[in-house]
């Protein structure tokens, strides 16, 4: 597999990459991988939002944390540009949004997603959503797909979690 190239750097997203994390987001969306957002709602959230630019500033890959308590948040909206795929961009930008949790003190992020090994080579636990009601009382009860929801639930401590210790 290849590995993340050095020129890609992963930052926090800014207003101007709304349109572009909606692309990436939404041609997932279209095969019924990802939910849709629009930029207006990516906007609402930039700050949850981190991207992997080349040094174009071209956004390769995008994913965000989404709170739902002090002690709970989802690592929500990973999506990379399939011509970048197998390079490490996935697990960068799961790892750089379980950073962003640790920075606001949260210790335990979950996944919900139709692509369930990805999550469990990035040390997530198959788990069960009916764990977190906070989820399901703010997206799920809401959500088109909630009779026929065939995402995979995941979860992770990061308590102690060796490489997300934030730099002082």
């Amino acid at each position: 597999m290849k590995r993340i190239d050095a020129a890609i750097g992963i930052r926090k997203a800014t207003p101007g990459d709304c349109d572009a994390i909606a692309r990436l987001n939404n041609g997932f969306a279209d095969e019924r991988l990802m939910l849709r957002r629009t930029p207006e709602m990516i906007a609402a959230a930039i700050d949850d939002y981190l991207v992997a630019v080349d040094p174009q500033g071209r956004v390769l890959a995008c994913g965000a944390l989404k709170e739902y308590s002090p002690s709970l948040a989802e690592v929500a909206g990973i999506a990379v540009d399939r011509a970048t795929h197998g390079r490490g961009l996935g697990r960068a930008i799961v790892r750089a949004v379980e950073r962003l949790a640790v920075q606001r003190g949260i210790p335990t992020v979950i996944a919900l997603t139709l692509q369930p090994e990805f999550f469990g080579a990035c040390g997530y636990v198959l788990s069960d959503v009916a764990l977190y009601p906070e989820k399901i009382r703010r997206d799920c009860m809401g959500c088109a797909r909630r009779a026929a929801c065939d995402e995979y639930c995941f979860a992770r401590s990061l308590v102690e979690e060796p490489g997300l210790a934030v730099a002082a």
